[in-house]
């Protein structure tokens, strides 16, 4: 079955992907560490200790294979696409095997100029068409999922 993992420390889309994983009656499961503690009823939650990456591996560990992963982390999504995963971040956004190299290296320009001492822009303050960005790809990628799942079902793969 389809799993959404959602890396939830500092995630805003939360109860919204709650609400939509619900509709496709698909799993959801929030990983954070002990300092950023997130909790729902009815969705198992995760806590691991704090510390480099302890959510990510975490994480990743509990990936199957067309599982949907939430995440605002380039290198957790690239260890996503490298299990067959499909990871999505809060604003709609779908890291995929097209734009995650890019995507790595824009981070890794950003933690050199910070290393230098130089400042980078942070996020943008979050709108409504974020949502609305984040529920229609979120819709999208449920649904890809599901079926790519079936059809290895139906070929008799796992």
């Amino acid at each position: 079955m389809v799993k959404v993992l959602i890396d939830a420390d500092a995630c805003p889309v939360v109860d919204l992907a709650l609400s939509i994983s619900s509709e496709f009656e698909i799993e959801t499961i929030l990983f954070c560490d002990t300092s950023h503690r997130v909790e729902r009823d009815n969705v198992i939650t995760i806590i691991v200790p704090k510390g480099p990456d302890s959510v990510d591996f975490t994480l990743v560990n509990a990936l199957s294979k067309h599982d949907i992963v939430i995440t605002q982390d380039y290198g957790l999504a690239a260890m996503v696409l490298a299990r067959g995963g499909y990871p999505i971040d809060q604003n709609g956004r779908e890291m995929s095997d097209e734009n995650i190299e890019r995507l790595l290296d824009m981070r890794h320009v950003g933690q050199k100029i910070r290393r230098a001492g130089g400042r980078t822009r942070g996020p943008k303050k979050r709108t409504q068409e974020n949502n609305i960005s984040f529920e229609l790809k979120f819709r999208q990628i449920c649904e890809r999922a599901i079926s790519a799942q079936k059809v290895e079902e139906s070929k008799g793969e796992k």
